[in-house]
């Protein structure tokens, strides 16, 4: 039922790590919290808590390391390099991680949806927005969607700005609109400790604007930006989407 890969990416200039549980149904992939690697999701339980969605055959579910998150972190590079970084980890997920779901799968043009939590959320939403011909659905949960907060810098490089979905997004047209148009992102959000639910309605009105459907959920003012949050968000909308 577990697997994981590891190979060197020329794209992020370091070791990766691809893990997958389960055997078949719906692959989903995962984006770890900001600091998280591949098996953080089965560390803090959450695939026990998908474990009967996992055993039905619904769900596959893959998860690769934050490189992208954790240099958001990395005080010790420049700003440009961080937003550079950024840009390498989705082309990583789009030319190397992509291709390895697909052959786990047995095939070439299946649609994976993603996941994630925090800065994970980021990255769920970003890559379903970038490439709607690979990614159809996104679950971002206690989303962290404006990354310059994290960064002294004042001024933002094209290359952040091509992986912000914030900055993007509004400047979309043509065909890459028409099918991100037929896509569905899931915003689900506490509004306890440590949340903010602003930061998912902002980025839900620029989609809205765009015409890209997508929905806002509140799970409340107790609700905390924690684990037991997030593992009671994912088996449900997993669960629902693939009933």
């Amino acid at each position: 039922m577990f697997e994981k890969h590891r190979w060197f990416s020329s794209r992020l200039n370091c070791e990766s790590t691809l893990a997958r549980w389960g055997t078949v149904g719906q692959p989903v992939l995962v984006f770890p919290t900001a600091g998280g690697d591949a098996e953080e999701i089965e560390r803090f339980l959450m695939i026990k808590a998908l474990e009967p969605l996992l055993s039905a055959g619904r769900i596959k579910i893959y998860s690769c390391d934050s490189v992208g998150g954790r240099a958001w972190f990395d005080r010790d590079t420049s700003p440009e390099h961080r937003m550079y970084m950024q840009h390498q980890y989705h082309q990583y997920i789009k030319h190397e991680v992509v291709p390895a779901i697909r052959k786990d799968c047995n095939d070439e043009k299946i649609l994976i949806w993603t996941a994630g939590a925090s800065i994970g959320a980021f990255h769920a939403a970003a890559v379903v927005c970038r490439f709607p011909d690979i990614f159809s659905r996104a679950l971002a949960m206690s989303g962290t969607f404006d990354l310059m907060r994290f960064c002294e810098a004042k001024e933002t490089t094209e290359y952040y700005r091509v992986s912000s979905p914030l900055n993007f997004v509004p400047h979309l047209a043509g065909k890459h609109l028409d099918l991100l148009r037929t896509r569905f992102i899931q915003f689900a959000t506490g509004e306890g400790k440590w949340e903010n639910i602003g930061e998912s309605f902002r980025l839900a009105q620029i989609l809205g604007d765009k015409g890209i459907p997508n929905h806002v959920a509140s799970w409340g003012k107790d609700v905390d930006h924690d684990w037991v949050t997030w593992r009671a968000m994912m088996p449900k909308y997993l669960g629902e989407w693939t009933a």
